[in-house]
This record gives structure tokens, C-alpha cells and sequence, in this order.
């Protein structure tokens, strides 16, 4: 038998996170330690998938197939196309920075008793996430996709309710109640999401006899599984609203700038730039390959609430006083042109949406964590509390210019290719809304130069004036990530490489081809 790669990669640090939260209540450096030590493992692990990963080669590869609940047809089936690898290679990345740049936001929480090791929790819950989103990208079994599509909300409640942003305004019983209020907003948005979903999985069984999505998608490939109009209607419904949830979509994305709001900027990066993720990459492998139809016939409405996302993210975002809320924003804006690319039907939007799925982690990883080191430092989340940063810490302010400007999708950064692309894919088909796209990159760059103007130019506040530079941890966080930046920015081929063939295979799903130029090319 061949060695479970992908489940090993899961596995790991899931297992770390049982090893992390037995840690003994004083040793908590060891507990840092191990699970920085874990992620770097996964990390390890990731890449072997990845170099192991043939773009050109069968659709789903490295794959594992048991039987696990045999009366009702689930099984434990992991597969992999060139879409998952890199969302895979993209959590494995970032967790490590996540955890070294939280590897102090737990230690204030500590107390006398022996019992209560919150800095030992605070780290086996990211690894616990990293685990389920990792399975989720595995995952080609519906239910055992479900399962841990749930599953990561209990980790993610405990990481948003119980580790909440310490520069928060106000006393300690009203940040208490705001990080409450947070968490039980976000479980509670996921969880009707995630009921609908259920109601829609099981009608997925009743209709097709298993789980498996790839028998399910060869039986309606070859026509021996023919769903009725009305029934596939309502299960992509059941299935996409889960999805908008998560991902998340105008006008069901209210509870992420609580959530972001009041969480760590490591719990915030672990928000946005990986669990959201599993909305837009479940969009791809799950609506459009068991719903063909009805994702087409969803499709005008869909770029409709995408459009809204990217145009009233972008709009609230301008209007920010709030730094981390104004980045949350942006990511509803974000997540617009990313679900606007999938639903496009076009090869260089879904290329370009896949691509933005990464690059949007990385960009906002970059911001979010230099803004939360920034935070740290002030003690303050309010834009008006600063001012004149760049003149007593300039590689801070550095940084967070990139940040910014990737952001922005500037033209030699990694987001403006794929932004690019989707803007491309989109006005191929609809042309309308992809011109009424292009005013969110007028609005990106009006809310990241103004953010920048405010906090790091112009004279300096006597309340910034002693504010260190960045350290050589916190240099060891965002120097990888503005690497990463300028490389996929400047030569991004293999990443498309990667994904471009799973691409195409979506693409013949939905039995789509990209429209033809209305003009011939000068011969």
C-alpha cells in the first residue's frame, strides 16, 4: 500500500493538536515551540503534495478510498486536483506566520491555576483548524466533506470568543461582551448555512444512491444519473447558501467584520485568508460539477450579489475608522471578484478566481499582520490614533505599504494578475458587469492610499513617537510573504500551470467554452 499522503497532511496537525494542548500548564514556550515545529512539518508535507501533484495528469491523483459508514454508502475518499493543491500549499503556509505572529497574544491571559493553559489552547486550536481545512480541500466524499466543514467552526469560536483583540476600546466586561457577540455571530451564520447544506447532502444521497462526487459526476457526465430541473435547482441552492456563508457573500457576510473586528490579527489572517476560502474553492468542486445546470441557471443572480459585494465592500471599506474592520471589508470586496470569476463560465476568470483565492491570502496576510503588530504597539485600532509611523519605524511602514498596495492589485504584485484575469473572463461573457467591476479597484486604491496617508504620514503623534520598529520575529513573518508578493506578481506561471488544467475540466462540467473574439486576430 501506497503511503496516505494526503491524509498524513491532515493528520499531522491534528495530532499536533492533541500534543499542543497537553503541554504541562508551565511549560507554555515548549507549547509554542512544538506547534511552530508541527506546522513546519505540515508545511513539509504540503510540498511533497505538491511536487508529487502531475498538472497534466488524471483529474484527482495521490488519492485514498476506504469504507467508513458502509450502510449509508460514505466512504473516506481523499483526492486532489491542481485547485486543492494550491489551496492546500497556501494554508500550510500561512499557518506558521499565524502562529508566530500570535506567539504572544495568549500569554496575558495566563493565571495561577494549573488547570488553565490558555497559551497551550490558543495554538492546538490553529492547528486544529489548519487540520479540517486541509481535509476539506481532500475531501471527495460529500459527507465526509460536510463533516469537517462544520467541524472547524467549534475551533474557530473558541480562537474568536476566547482570544479576542487586546487594543480593544472600552473595559474589560464590554470586550468580553464584543468578542462574544462575535463568535456567536459567526457560529450562528455558519451553522444555518450549514443546516441548509445538510438538508441538501441528504437529498443528494436520496437522488444519487452515495457521496462519492466523482461517481456522482461520471453518472451525470455519461447520462446514467438524470436529475430532475426542479430537484438540481434546489439542491445547488441547498449547497451555494452554505457556500455564500462561508465565502463570504453580499448579503450574507455581516458576521465577518465582528469576527475580524474582535479577533487577534492572527485569528483574523486564519479567518479571511484560509477558512473563508473553503466557501469559494467548495463553489468550484461542489456546485458546479454535481449542478451543472442549475449553475447556470443561478449564474445572472449570483454576478449580480457579487457585484454588490465588490462595490459595497469596497464603499464601507472607504469609510473605516477602524483598521481591521476596514481590511474585512475589503475582503467582502475581494470575495466579490473572486465568486464573480467562478461564476463568469469562463477559463480565465476561473483561472484568475483560483489564482485570487492565494494571492488574496497572501495579500491580506501581509496587511492583517502588520497592522496587528502596528496595534500592538499603540494599542489602538482607530485610524485617527496614528499618524507619522513611517518617520519612527520605516520598515513598518514599509510593509504596510506593500501590504497596502497589493491590496490595491498593483501591477507587479501577486493580486493584479488575478484580478486581472477575472476581469478579463468576466467582460468576455457579460461585459456590463465587468465594467461595473472596475470602479472596486477605484475604491481599493481610494480606502489603502487614505489608510496609509492617515496612519503613517504627516506629522508624528506624540503617542507614536517611541514606537519600535519591526523585530526580527516579526521581520521573519512578513518578509516571506512580501517575497511571495512580488514573485507571483512578476512571473506567476507556476501557480497557472497548476491550476489551469483542473480549470479546463471545470469548465467541461459545465460544458462551457470560452466566447469567441468578435474581432479575428490581424493575420
Amino acid at each position: 500500500m501506497s503511503f496516505p499522503l494526503l491524509t498524513a497532511t491532515a493528520a499531522l496537525p491534528a495530532i499536533g493538536a492533541i500534543a499542543t494542548a497537553a503541554v504541562p500548564a508551565a511549560r507554555r514556550t515548549a507549547a509554542k515551540w512544538l506547534a511552530l515545529l508541527v506546522s513546519l512539518a505540515t508545511l513539509a508535507l504540503a510540498v511533497v503534495v505538491l511536487v508529487r501533484f502531475d498538472p497534466d495528469g488524471d483529474r484527482y491523483q495521490l488519492t485514498e478510498s476506504h469504507s467508513w459508514i458502509k450502510d449509508f454508502g460514505v466512504r473516506y475518499e481523499l483526492g486532489v486536483d491542481g485547485i486543492a493543491v494550491a489551496l492546500i500549499a497556501l494554508t500550510a503556509l500561512l499557518i506558521p506566520f499565524v502562529i508566530l505572529a500570535g506567539w504572544h497574544d495568549a500569554d496575558p491571559l495566563e493565571t495561577r491555576s494549573s488547570r488553565w493553559r490558555p497559551t497551550q489552547g490558543f495554538f492546538a486550536l490553529i492547528l486544529a483548524v489548519e487540520a479540517m481545512v486541509i481535509i476539506s480541500f481532500e475531501a471527495t466524499d460529500v459527507f465526509l466533506f460536510y463533516i469537517f466543514f462544520e467541524a472547524m467552526l467549534i475551533p474557530m469560536y473558541f480562537l474568536i470568543g476566547g482570544f479576542g483583540d487586546r487594543a480593544h476600546a472600552g473595559s474589560d466586561e464590554h470586550a468580553a461582551a464584543q468578542r462574544s457577540y462575535a463568535a456567536v455571530k459567526f457560529l450562528l451564520y455558519n451553522l444555518a448555512g450549514g443546516l441548509i447544506m445538510l438538508a441538501a447532502v441528504i437529498g443528494l444521497y436520496v437522488v444519487a444512491g452515495n457521496f462519492s462526487l466523482q461517481e456522482i459526476a461520471a453518472a451525470r457526465a455519461d447520462g446514467s444519473l438524470d436529475m430532475a430541473t426542479n430537484t438540481e435547482r434546489w439542491l445547488f441552492l441547498g449547497f451555494f447558501f452554505a457556500f455564500a456563508v462561508k465565502a463570504p457573500l453580499w448579503p450574507l457576510h455581516t458576521w465577518l467584520p465582528n469576527a475580524m473586528g474582535e479577533s487577534t490579527a492572527p485569528v483574523a489572517v486564519l479567518i479571511t485568508a484560509v477558512v473563508d476560502k473553503v466557501g469559494t474553492f467548495a463553489m468550484l468542486r461542489f456546485c458546479l460539477q454535481l449542478f451543472p445546470e442549475a449553475s447556470e441557471w443561478a449564474t445572472p443572480a449570483i454576478l449580480v450579489l457579487a457585484l454588490i459585494s465588490i462595490i459595497y465592500g469596497a464603499l464601507l471599506a472607504v469609510g473605516q475608522r477602524d483598521i481591521k474592520r476596514l481590511v474585512a471589508y475589503a475582503s467582502i470586496s475581494h470575495f466579490g471578484f473572486i465568486i464573480m470569476g467562478i461564476f463568469a463560465m469562463t477559463s480565465q476568470g476561473q483561472s484568475g478566481a483560483t489564482l485570487y483565492m492565494v494571492n488574496h491570502g497572501i495579500s491580506t496576510a501581509a496587511l492583517m499582520l502588520v497592522a496587528g503588530f502596528l496595534i500592538s504597539r499603540r494599542g489602538s485600532r482607530l485610524i485617527a490614533d496614528y499618524g507619522g509611523v513611517q518617520k519612527v519605524a520605516p520598515v513598518l511602514a514599509g510593509t504596510f505599504l506593500v501590504g497596502s498596495l497589493a491590496t490595491l492589485s498593483l501591477p507587479g504584485l501577486a493580486p493584479f494578475v488575478s484580478e486581472f484575469l477575472v476581469l478579463v473572463g468576466t467582460f468576455a461573457r457579460y461585459p456590463v458587469i465587468g465594467i461595473i467591476a472596475t470602479f472596486g479597484i477605484v475604491l481599493a486604491a481610494l480606502y489603502t492610499l487614505v489608510l496609509y496617508q492617515r496612519t503613517m504620514t504627516g506629522p508624528v503623534k506624540p503617542e507614536v513617537s517611541a514606537m519600535p520598529d519591526l523585530k526580527v520575529r516579526e521581520l521573519v513573518v512578513v518578509a516571506p510573504l512580501i517575497a511571495l508578493l512580488i514573485v507571483l506578481g512578476v512571473y506567476p506561471k507556476p501557480l497557472t500551470d497548476i491550476v489551469n488544467p483542473a480549470v479546463e475540466q471545470t469548465m467541461s462540467d459545465v460544458q462551457k467554452t470560452d466566447p469567441k473574439p468578435d474581432v479575428e486576430a490581424a493575420k
